[in-house]
């Protein structure tokens, strides 16, 4: 068995290295990245001189920056010489107005557009490219070189060619333009305002003016607005770096250099991180693009755009319909050339070959296309903004309806972000708030003062109490004081917050916090990752310390002993704490006991329970400091002082006990997910929680679908522990594989991996991991977060991405939807493609309307290529081999690509969606194209053929009628008119193809105009009836169609009966006769197209289905 098991583990191994490609990761920068190699410059400059160089230019050039870049380490007197500042009055406002002009204003770079590049793009772009040389050959046949004969046709065609041209580029233009004007409105949305000392005043001031050498103050709630040199700060200042470096503890504030690193230095303030307790003054030192957020940014946005994925299906459109359009134009020629200009040299001279050429040019290409496929985008669009999402580019909408991987931030996405305890616990006694506060009420008087012969149980809940209020740094607001607890607004992070409102609430604090006063603290930083703050008892009340913690405490104005304690109180998570922990308190005895392997056991168990159930859990310990040892031992220096603290504080701690600390998921997050899971695309969570904690939240968010245990890391690398956990044979195959485009994955299949986990990896290993369907990152960085992305797509994932911060800026950008909340960092809302501006609930919404886009941009181009393209090129090709009249020319035929198409396919971009678009799976985005073989087997073969051949015997059945003259006398004679019957009507050659067939050209015309009518009526049902879902009835009406065929009837009226028209474009008004015959081909149309359905809906697996589109 072990044998087998052996060999198993051998050929998953190999299998994994042949799955193996070299990877590549040419993207931008992140914080961390770049704080990493300035480090590492600085130690190879010591070493060696710089013999370590980062490999890519971007990070180089900035970590050459900020390596030598200095103001961390001058002292603030130093600060202010160097930029001229004056520590007490700040700038002169004439200094500042010099130096803004001198230096320009502090916003960030952003994309500058080379608008003669986009001019180029709009008007050489696409269609228009083929269309210029329709445009220069009408040109060179208005006036023939070899011939004298002016021809202002041909001038009229080039000039109304042009014109489509500008309509193209207009709403590409009017596209681009959407963009920048929704950028604009978000842009407004962001704060944009500071406070800083000018002429000795506290003034406000737009960010954007300020300068080198400023003097800015912060407060709780500001955003930094350029990078500062903090020269004051408040005792509990803390900054939020989170949107720089993705960690979700506040840092607290320094005035002197705490790390040879600028970037990691606690004097210095950064652009775009938040202050979140405290206040402060900085000294602009960078502003604008030279900030560390500037030079971040600029990477960014330097790298080049990848087009959507939309744009990728628009242009292979126009790639097959430029090759068909050269293809047939090129066969017209060599025909012309090899055989036709031979024999028949007088049919089609030289000028009537070019615009033969060119008409086969026109005819072909549907020039309507671009503008309807921009209303289309812009019509959801509107709708997208109706449902709280900003779409940036109107191109950006589609790509969510083939999105088939999700990756989401936990905190603040999938939970409220509003933090309450839950449980709490003495490691010999569990316990809720409920619990506590009822005993509380029973067992003591409202108001009062613990007293010695309070019960054990009650003085332990006591000490834990002031536990949770005396290590913390949050605060409630005054002006909420009145209110119930749980009503109150508080200033401070959400762990703070959460254990202030609980010890609030369990007991009534008012009186007792007032009994104690903070001498010392070090707050919570991602090195140490505790928090500690030593108290005394207060003069007014000296006896409740020393009756909840001993009778050695110091109080403020005794000194008593000189070997008095005083408290010290540490927060964090307990594999940090446990280390320094010797006892725990008994809520029993409410005195310390001795803490063995069999309680610490006691511990963990409580610590995985509440994990699994999706809780944080903290621990608060107790311990002592000495103020008399720490001076005779360190003297009075700060820096010894706190590091004695350090020491002394962390000696012996005493654990008082553990609470646990749920984030509530939103309300509507899993119906969310579950709607993203049943569209097809599977949703994972990346966040920095510990992984019990995110697997348990994925349980309760629906995340996670089964209770079996996720499975780890060591399943990927040894594939036979799948059979054991599982109590079954596990088998390698099983584990998954990926098809080009789709993976394919197994139903409740879940995964957790680490940030650890990740480093890791082989790309043979992320090959097995894109097989699960259910995955939890967990204790992932922001760099790992890009890695996330990046992997997947490189596995054909289509990737959307949730981020706010400017280390999520690269993978936003990398993401094929980037998703950025409003209230984000503004790096991050320019790389994203979609801004949220309300829940996350609205994702499926627009999952949801991205497939609708690709839905209706089929029906849009099903229905423009029947009259569009393929009706129209038949004519030139019936004109060219088989000699007969031109029975449409190039003039009716643009009418009918730019005007009387487009205005009912107007009509069609308002369609609503034929059945339930997130049942289906995500668009395969390698097989599934915009334009399949299927659809134009419809469009062309089948009801392109239908209105071919109805337009042409209505035209020839004019022609018969109004001069006898028959197909059969036209076919093959290449312009030799049967004379003699045209003269038994009295009709000359020049009268037949000068008006006669003028006329029918216009017949063809508006046989064509109103048989689309059919089409639209057809195509707006892939399978349903027109009986099932008509346009008038409530669930699928869309009156707008009736009104865009109205306008294409007036357009045809217009182009046959206007005689200016009738005399410059060769055109002439249609008999009444021939304006009613096209009606009954047009039911025919939509007839033939119902039995169509009517039978792939009989028989969905016969050729009907295989066939449909």
């Amino acid at each position: 068995m072990t044998t087998e098991k052996e060999n198993r583990k051998s050929l998953a191994l190999v299998r994994t290295q042949t799955m193996e490609r070299a990877q590549g990761n040419a993207l931008p920068i992140e914080f961390r990245t770049l704080s990493i190699n300035v480090t590492e410059t600085h130690r190879s400059n010591k070493d060696s001189k710089g013999k370590s160089k980062p490999k890519d230019e971007g990070i180089a050039s900035e970590t050459d920056y900020f390596a030598t870049v200095d103001f961390h380490k001058l002292t603030p007197a130093e600060i202010n010489l160097r930029f001229n500042s004056n520590e007490a009055l700040g700038l002169e406002q004439a200094e500042a107005e010099r130096r803004l002009r001198a230096n320009g204003p502090n916003t960030l770079i952003s994309r500058k557009p080379n608008y003669v590049k986009k001019i180029l793009g709009y008007v050489f772009g696409g269609f228009c490219s083929v269309l210029w040389i329709g445009v220069i050959t009408f040109f060179i046949c208005w006036q023939p070189i070899f011939q004298p004969d002016v021809v202002p046709t041909n001038l009229a065609l080039a000039i109304l060619v042009i014109f489509v041209i500008l309509l193209q580029a207009s709403f590409s233009a009017f596209q681009d333009y959407s963009t920048a004007k929704v950028m604009s409105s978000i842009m407004d949305m962001i704060p944009a305002d500071c406070m800083v000392y000018r002429d000795g005043q506290l003034v406000k001031i737009p960010a954007s003016t300020l300068v080198v050498g400023d003097r800015v103050h912060l407060s709780l709630g500001n955003k930094v607005p350029a990078d500062l040199r903090l020269v004051q700060a408040s005792n509990d200042t803390r900054f939020d770096r989170a949107v720089l470096t993705g960690e979700s503890e506040a840092i607290e504030a320094a005035i002197t250099s705490t790390d040879d690193n600028f970037l990691e230095s606690k004097n210095i303030a950064f652009m775009g991180t938040h202050i979140v307790q405290g206040s402060c003054v900085g000294v602009v030192i960078l502003k604008g693009n030279e900030t560390l957020m500037g030079r971040i940014n600029k990477l960014t946005t330097g790298r080049k755009v990848k087009p959507t994925i939309i744009q990728q299906e628009i242009s292979r459109f126009v790639r097959i319909i430029v090759a068909l359009t050269v293809f047939l134009a090129g066969m017209i020629f060599v025909v012309w050339i090899s055989w036709l200009h031979q024999k028949y040299p007088d049919f089609m001279p030289t000028q009537v070959m070019l615009v033969t050429l060119m008409g086969c040019v026109v005819a072909f290409i549907p020039e309507g296309m671009p503008a309807c496929v921009s209303l289309t985008l812009m019509m959801i669009a509107r709708r997208m903004r109706a449902n709280n999402i900003l779409p940036k580019a109107l191109t950006t909408v589609e790509t969510l309806g083939c999105v088939n991987v999700i990756c989401s931030d936990k905190t603040g996405t999938l939970t409220e972000n509003k933090m309450f305890v839950t449980n709490f616990a003495f490691l010999d006694h569990e316990s809720t708030p409920d619990e506590a506060r009822s005993r509380f009420e029973k067992e003591t008087r409202p108001n009062s003062l613990p007293q010695p012969n309070d019960s054990a149980l009650i003085l332990a809940h006591r000490q834990l109490q002031l536990a949770t209020l005396l290590c913390n740094n949050a605060k409630f607001d005054n002006d909420s004081l009145n209110l119930p607890v749980a009503e109150r607004k508080i200033h401070g992070d959400a762990t703070d917050s959460a254990l202030l409102r609980f010890g609030s609430q369990v007991a009534d604090s008012s009186v007792l916090e007032p009994c104690f006063e903070r001498t010392q603290e070090i707050p919570f930083n991602s090195r140490n990752k505790w928090m500690m703050a030593v108290y005394q008892g207060s003069a007014a009340q000296p006896e409740v310390i020393k009756t909840l913690f001993g009778s050695d405490m110091m109080s403020a104005g005794n000194t008593g002993n000189e070997k008095d304690s005083q408290l010290v109180l540490v927060k964090g998570a307990p594999d940090v704490l446990l280390p320094f922990c010797t006892s725990f308190l008994s809520a029993a005895s409410n005195a310390p006991q001795n803490l063995s392997p069999e309680w610490i056991a006691e511990l963990s168990r409580i610590q995985m329970a509440w994990s699994r159930r999706g809780q944080r859990v903290l621990m608060l310990c107790k311990g002592r400091f000495v103020p008399y040892f720490a001076q005779s031992a360190t003297g009075t220096s700060a820096s010894s002082l706190q590091e004695e603290l350090t020491r002394q504080g962390l000696q012996e701690l005493c654990i008082v006990g553990l609470v646990g600390i749920m984030d509530p998921p939103r309300p509507e997050i899993k119906d969310t997910i579950a709607a993203c899971r049943g569209a097809g695309a599977r949703f994972f969570m990346v966040t920095g929680d510990f992984g019990l904690t995110a697997a348990a939240i994925a349980k309760q968010i629906g995340l996670f679908s089964t209770e079996r245990e996720p499975d780890t890391y060591e399943d990927i690398v040894d594939p036979t522990r799948k059979g054991l956990k599982i109590n079954s044979e596990g088998d390698y195959d099983d584990l998954g594989e990926y098809e080009l485009g789709r993976p394919r994955f197994r139903e409740g299949s879940s995964l957790v991996l680490t940030g650890s986990d990740l480093t890791k990896m082989s790309p043979g290993e992320w090959n097995l991991v894109c097989a699960y369907e259910e995955i939890v990152f967990a204790r992932t960085s922001p760099e790992q977060k890009l890695k996330i992305v990046t992997e997947f797509q490189q596995r054909d994932g289509v990737v959307a991405v949730t981020g706010d911060g400017v280390n999520d800026a690269p993978a936003l950008k990398a993401a094929d939807v980037g998703v950025a909340v409003v209230s984000g960092s503004d790096v991050a809302i320019e790389a994203a493609d979609l801004i949220l501006l309300g829940g996350f609930d609205s994702i499926p919404v627009a999952m949801r309307l991205g497939r609708l886009v690709f839905q209706n941009l089929q029906k849009v181009i099903g229905y423009l290529l029947p009259a569009g393209s393929w009706s129209e090129i038949w004519p030139v090709l019936i004109n060219t081999f088989f000699g007969t009249p031109l029975s449409l020319s190039s003039f009716l035929m643009i009418i009918i690509c730019c005007f009387t198409d487009a205005f009912p396919c107007t009509a069609l971009v308002m369609e609503q969606q034929e059945f339930d678009l997130l049942a289906l799976p995500p668009r395969n985005a390698k097989k599934e194209h915009l334009i399949t073989g299927r659809i134009y087997l419809q469009s062309y073969v089948f009801i392109g053929s239908v209105m071919t051949f109805f337009s042409n015997m209505l035209f020839y059945m004019y022609i018969k009628e109004a001069t006898g003259v028959e197909f059969s006398d036209l076919a093959f004679k290449f312009g030799n008119l049967p004379l003699d019957k045209l003269a038994a009507k009295g009709i000359t050659a020049d009268d037949f193809n000068n008006f006669y067939v003028n006329t029918g050209q216009c017949v063809t015309f508006v046989s064509l105009v109103i048989m689309q009518w059919g089409n639209i009526l057809s195509i707006r049902n892939r399978r349903l009836s027109i009986l099932q879902a008509d346009p008038i009835r409530a669930q699928r009406r869309n009156l707008w169609l009736f009104a865009g065929m109205l306008a294409s009837l007036l357009m045809a009226i217009f182009v046959t009966e206007v005689p200016w028209v009738n005399q410059v474009m060769l055109t002439n008004p249609v008999p009444i006769k021939y304006w009613l015959l096209p009606i009954p081909c047009a039911a025919a149309v939509l007839l033939l197209d119902e039995i169509r359905k009517a039978a792939l809906r009989a028989f969905p697996k016969s050729i009907f289905g295989y066939l449909a589109w």
